[in-house]
């Protein structure tokens, strides 16, 4: 990914470093070589002479926001099936083009994949890491593993094209084992399984139902572990999430149904939780208009209700979250990322800064790419999100992209009202002495 060899100051502006302190009213960022090389009060910047400037407009300065559970082939669609028959391989690779720019242009300059069709999200990396298209710094999860009749097996055997496009079914521990080998090959960083099933699926899979053996998911963890792997999974039933943190997941997907000992257990392992909570909220608001059937809005109800209350007790208890809302649904649309944060503010009951932790610095940690990406600290790479009004005061603000004035990926400008308007910018203003 290209780095700009630039200096750059973003003055006019308070700054949230992304690790839950305070904002520095009036401060600055300088960026040199596409890495920060001052971030503070601008009356303690160090004089560097001449720099590119860019005016944060009294606004705000804050790291670049991480997407922890992106979807880049899901196209917003309206049922499940949709996501591996509507339309051929190729043509989702084009639609993962635009989610992956959009996502940039929401203000995201890092996402993890929470699993694609095929390899695409492989593939797209390596393509935005060559400068090919715009989009995050990705990690990438390729195809992802159920348990054969569970919730992501829903092609029934008489249409006789499996589900091999999108997920690996396994039935035991050496299918499951060799399901991972499969995705050793295809690149992933990041193992995608489905422990429980979900709200979507209530007659056969329904969220308290269990998707894969404990037998299964410890071969899963044991195998990605030896290839330098780490796994994920989608957990919403109370004993799925505990097999997951006996089987030695790395980060769980929503973590809906959390008790006192799986807590317990959570907390013991430092395992981070993406709630991707608004996808419930979504489901609830927006699924009568797509005619979503009463029981599985009833179901997302129960969901969102104790999935909030789960990810209460863990930020308080000291655990990590971060945030990533399982986009692609026709009620739950690719673009819309920012509404989880002022979800989690609104309804949730987190702080601003809280919430932009998560949205930041644990995002990246998930990522593992904590010593690069996630906080405003010296020695870091500049990705910095340049915002026009306070973000503490409204968070909301991250959901307009005409508030974007700079989207900055390694020191370059990639989107925003700067990316559209150079000229609005300034040039040559001095560090000190103004």
């Amino acid at each position: 990914m290209k780095i700009s060899e630039a200096a750059l100051l973003i003055h006019n502006g308070q700054i949230i470093d992304g690790t839950g302190a305070a904002a520095i009213h009036d401060g600055v960022v300088l960026i040199k070589n596409g890495r920060i090389s001052y971030v503070g009060p601008a009356d303690g910047a160090p004089d560097q002479g001449q720099v590119d400037t860019l005016d944060a407009r009294g606004g705000t300065i804050l790291p670049g926001l991480v997407e922890a559970h992106f979807h880049p082939t899901y196209f917003n669609v309206e049922a499940l099936e949709d996501l591996d028959i509507k339309y051929p391989v190729e043509y989702v690779t084009i639609l993962a083009t635009y989610n992956a720019k959009l996502a940039l242009e929401s203000g995201y300059t890092a996402a993890r994949s929470g699993g694609s069709l095929f390899n695409v999200d492989h593939w797209l990396k390596k393509a935005i890491e060559s400068d090919l298209i715009p989009g995050p710094r990705l990690v990438a999860s390729g195809r992802e593993i159920c348990g054969i009749g569970g919730l992501m097996d829903w092609n029934p055997d008489y249409r006789k094209i499996g589900m091999e496009g999108l997920v690996l079914l396994v039935n035991g521990a050496d299918e499951a084992r060799a399901a991972v080998r499969k995705l050793v090959k295809d690149g992933v960083e990041w193992v995608k399984t489905y422990p429980t099933g979900d709200a979507a699926s209530p007659d056969a899979n329904d969220h308290h139902t269990l998707c894969m053996t404990f037998e299964e998911m410890h071969a899963v963890v044991d195998t990605a572990h030896n290839h330098g792997l780490k796994v994920t999974g989608h957990c919403r039933a109370t004993e799925g999430i505990k097999n997951a943190l006996r089987a030695g997941y790395d980060a769980l997907e929503h973590g809906t149904f959390m008790d006192d000992e799986a807590l317990e257990m959570l907390l013991e392992r430092d395992v981070p939780v993406v709630p991707a909570l608004y996808f419930e909220m979504a489901s609830v608001k927006n699924g009568p208009a797509i005619g979503m059937p009463q029981a599985v809005i009833d179901g997302h109800l129960e969901t969102l209700e104790g999935g909030a209350e789960s990810a209460r007790r863990i930020l308080k208890a000291g655990g990590r979250l971060g945030m990533g809302g399982d986009y692609g649904f026709a009620w739950n649309p690719h673009g819309d990322y920012a509404k989880e944060l002022s979800f989690f503010v609104d309804y949730v009951g987190f702080t601003p800064l809280e919430t932009l932790m998560c949205a930041t610095k644990t995002g990246a940690e998930i990522m593992g790419r904590g010593e690069d990406l996630g906080t405003l600290e010296i020695g870091k790479l500049a990705d910095v999100l340049v915002v026009d009004g306070d973000v503490l005061a409204d968070i909301s603000l991250l959901q307009h992209r005409e508030r974007l004035l700079a989207v900055i990926q390694g020191g370059e400008i990639k989107a925003g009202v700067y990316k559209n308007q150079p000229n609005d910018r300034e040039c040559g203003y001095p560090l000190q002495g103004r």
